[in-house]
């Protein structure tokens, strides 16, 4: 037995194997600075190596019948792994079947020595406290009265529905009006004292909120903590975050796993934008994190959008969220129309409808326009069948990335030369989808004396004023508009359905309601070539239904999320034990596969009721750890072999 305090230590590694807590004496020279939260570093036994780590916890005594190693030094002089953020991502990574290192490089921030030691000079949490006063508890507009508010004070688990529209700040800022929403359940939250964590999708969501919040609350009580601040302002936001004083923190999907005092509220505003899908392993998504952090909190959680992911349908299905309806149901006026099959010329493919309504509108202010894709032609098809155009070599799809140029392979690059098409045997390829560039050329020659303005991935534009403009705009890059937009036209729907994936028609569904809730009030929004029950629930504002007829169609089907599914990629052999071991371990799943993957590895995908998901996770986690401890019998005259692959995947997002 060690004597003498022994420090628990999880080693920074992604190795399967050294995801577990090790036991180190602290030596003599440490005690004074070895505290829990503390970035350390500690010897490995093999080959004499000095791995990076946290110290968990500290314990009087160690199980460990050996003599333990000490612990060779201490990182910094604050602690930064807070016990509730440790239980978070401990929780994560078990249910992921990942490595909690890796949620930690996620969570916390590079350290900056500079930022640290003036932070500690500055005493930054009592100036804080001292600085930003407590506000008055307001009242969350929207819903029945007192109805939030009470939620939240009981830690409720609550889905809203969003106010489609823009609103005016005090300030004379826009936002929309989910912002002030989620401003005022802030607000209510800081004024018991109590910290809230506010999770949105991107910048431009990020910054309408800031604005909304600045009106509600002192803004030195505001932290932001997003990947788009320089290291070291995220790091002090990080700093002031584990201090005694309540916070509003707001940022996108890692902000969940941010340290806060006496956690009340986590909101996670449109969870179903794939920007809350974490793409780093172990891919631990936003809203699986905060509804672990709320259960092991007792904080309130709410789900706020303007529709709601099939996720959150199936959680108010099983009574596990609870469903609050807005007082007064207020939607954008939606027109669906059928596309010209022969567009007039310069009509940039805008049905006649539409056309006349965007020529009056931008007269009066900006219009926005929102297509499918950026660039020029982004899209090719077969002219005779419209299959669409794939790539000879690799099988991505065929492209015209800039005007005048010549269709390639958007994944590899080749050249379409001698194209045929593998259905028709045809030759000719026709666009399917104009892309942002071509079609601000297009309405720019048919609209001679307006403004254009483009909006994308590569052209970056949060907000317009209210002088007329033609704002042409890729899906979730819309700007917000001085007043909202006087016309919104919604292009390509037809086209954005073609995406094979499980999830397109809840994808288009969010895109469509989160553009058309820019538009002013009794502004027209035609939805361009698509009708159906998807149109229909778009034009009478209808998604949580939607939602719920699609949540029992996958139930049906048994596809995610009515089940769990899984993505184990091995060698056949390494993957049929994989497969004994699960199945043993949780009768009754199933297997789909196997397929071939990258590498001569194949591929099988695990499909499980949430009731077996620890099972599973469990199974695989130890597979993933024998596979990586395995190795290769030694043949002479080569090196040892590398040990056999095996990666695990749950609950990804690209899948089936």
């Amino acid at each position: 037995m060690a004597e003498g305090p022994v420090a628990r230590v999880l080693i920074d590694s992604p190795l399967p194997q050294l995801d577990q807590l090790f036991d180190y004496r602290v030596p003599e020279r440490l005690r004074e600075f070895a505290r829990p939260g503390m970035r350390v570093r500690a010897p490995l036994r093999t080959g004499g190596r000095i791995a990076n780590g946290w110290l968990v916890e500290l314990v009087d005594e160690s199980d460990y019948g050996g003599r333990l190693s000490e612990l060779e030094d201490v990182v910094g002089e604050v602690p930064l792994l807070t016990s509730d953020v440790w239980r978070l991502v401990r929780a994560a990574a078990d249910r992921a079947a990942g490595n909690a290192s890796d949620i930690l490089r996620i969570a916390i921030p590079s350290r900056y020595v500079r930022v640290e030691r003036s932070w500690l000079q500055a005493n930054a949490d009592a100036a804080s406290v001292e600085a930003g006063a407590l506000p008055d508890e307001a009242e969350i507009e929207g819903f029945e009265a007192g109805r939030v508010a009470a939620g939240i004070a009981a830690g409720e688990r609550l889905a809203l529905g969003a106010d489609p529209r823009p609103v005016r700040l005090a300030s004379g800022a826009w936002v929309g009006a989910w912002a002030v929403t989620l401003a005022q359940a802030a607000r209510t939250v800081l004024a018991a004292d109590r910290s809230s964590l506010l999770v949105v999708p991107d910048h431009r969501d990020q910054e309408q909120l800031e604005a909304a919040l600045a009106e509600q609350v002192d803004p030195r009580r505001i932290l932001r903590t997003d990947a788009r601040q320089s290291g070291g302002d995220r790091y002090r936001s990080f700093l002031d975050a584990t201090g005694e004083a309540a916070r509003i923190l707001v940022g996108n999907r890692s902000t969940v796993y941010a340290p806060a005092a006496r956690l009340g509220l986590i909101a996670l505003w449109d969870d179903g934008d794939p920007l809350h899908a974490e793409p780093l392993a172990p891919g631990v998504h936003a809203r699986d994190a905060a509804l672990i952090r709320q259960e092991q909190s007792g904080a309130a959680l709410l789900f706020l959008g303007h529709t709601r992911s099939v996720e959150v349908a199936r959680l108010v299905e099983v009574g596990w969220v609870h469903e609050v309806a807005p007082a007064r149901q207020v939607r954008p006026r939606i027109v669906l129309t059928e596309q010209q099959d022969a567009p007039e010329p310069g009509s940039a493919r805008i049905p006649s409808a539409a056309w006349r309504q965007a020529q009056e509108a931008v007269a009066q202010g900006p219009v926005l326009v929102q297509v499918a894709r950026p660039g020029h032609t982004p899209m090719l098809v077969c002219d005779r069948c419209r299959e669409p155009a794939r790539c000879a070599a690799c099988g991505g799809p065929l492209a015209v990335p800039s005007a005048g140029g010549q269709p390639q392979c958007s994944r590899c690059g080749t050249a379409a030369t001698g194209w045929r098409c593998a259905v028709c045997e045809g030759t000719k390829l026709r666009a399917a989808t104009v892309g942002a560039t071509r079609t601000a050329e297009e309405l720019g020659r048919a609209f001679p004396r307006a403004r254009i303005i483009l909006s994308d991935g590569e052209r970056q534009v949060s907000k317009v004023g209210a002088e007329p403009a033609l704002v042409i705009a890729t899906r979730g890059a819309e700007p917000v508009a001085d007043g909202g937009y006087r016309a919104v036209l919604l292009l390509d729907g037809d086209r954005m359905l073609l995406r094979e994936s499980l999830r397109v028609a809840e994808d288009c569904l969010r895109w469509w309601s989160n553009a058309a809730a820019l538009a002013a009030p009794r502004a027209p929004v035609f939805l361009v070539g698509v009708g159906g029950a998807l149109g229909g629930a778009f034009a009478t504002w209808r998604q949580t239904e939607w939602a719920a007829t699609e949540l029992a169609t996958r139930q049906e089907t048994r596809f995610p999320p009515a089940v769990r599914m899984a993505s184990v990629v091995a060698a056949s052999d390494r993957l049929a034990k994989a497969m004994e071991a699960v199945r043993e371990a949780a009768p009754g799943i199933g297997v789909i596969g196997p397929a071939p993957a990258d590498d001569g590895l194949e591929r099988v995908i695990v499909r499980f009721e949430y009731a077996a998901g620890s099972r599973v996770a469990a199974t695989l986690k130890a597979e993933a750890i024998r596979a990586a401890t395995e190795r290769r019998r030694p043949v002479a005259g080569r090196r040892p072999g590398r040990p056999p692959t095996l990666r695990v995947r749950l609950d990804d997002p690209e899948l089936p």
